[in-house]
């Protein structure tokens, strides 16, 4: 396992959307074990591939010490509303209220390949819809109620 270095906004390689993932393999659980190392050892709840420079579909989250590794993920239902301060590895110390759904419902895959359905609310939702959003090259101040705030203080886009 190694710890990786994260993509920084500013850097165009954040805005392009990810590719399915094709192989199931050891390159891939290597990949897994890197973004979860590098997700802990920066203090951080989730991590995109995207933000380690791997335009791949492909999100770790660790939510209440419960984690979870989605490949492929999909929501495939959501309910509800929630507004919540959130952060990212890849922003810096900018925190900003987002409206994120209360519960989600996500098809994706585990590293061997299987299907399955998760059900998350509250944070482990906004989690998750955090990091799908990176793999569409999508980052949480685009969607801040406090994107005016950001850019006062010299935020980039």
């Amino acid at each position: 396992m190694a710890i990786r270095k994260i993509v920084k906004i500013g850097e165009d390689f954040l805005r392009k959307k990810s590719k399915p993932v094709q192989n199931f393999d050891e390159d891939l659980w290597q990949l897994l074990d890197d973004m979860k190392e590098t997700m802990i050892a920066s203090d951080g709840m989730g991590l995109a591939a995207p933000q380690i420079g791997v335009l791949r579909r492909i999100a770790v989250v660790e939510v209440n010490n419960a984690y979870f590794e989605l490949i492929n993920p999909q929501i495939i239902k959501s309910k509800g509303e929630d507004v919540e301060e959130e952060g990212c590895l890849s922003v810096g110390s900018f925190k900003g209220r987002v409206k994120r759904p209360y519960e989600i419902t996500v098809s994706a895959f585990d590293r061997f390949g299987y299907p399955f359905t998760l059900t998350g609310e509250k944070w482990l939702a906004r989690c998750i819809c955090h990091e799908i959003d990176h793999l569409d090259g999508i980052l949480f101040v685009d969607k801040s109620m406090d994107k005016d705030k950001y850019l006062k203080q010299g935020g980039k886009i």
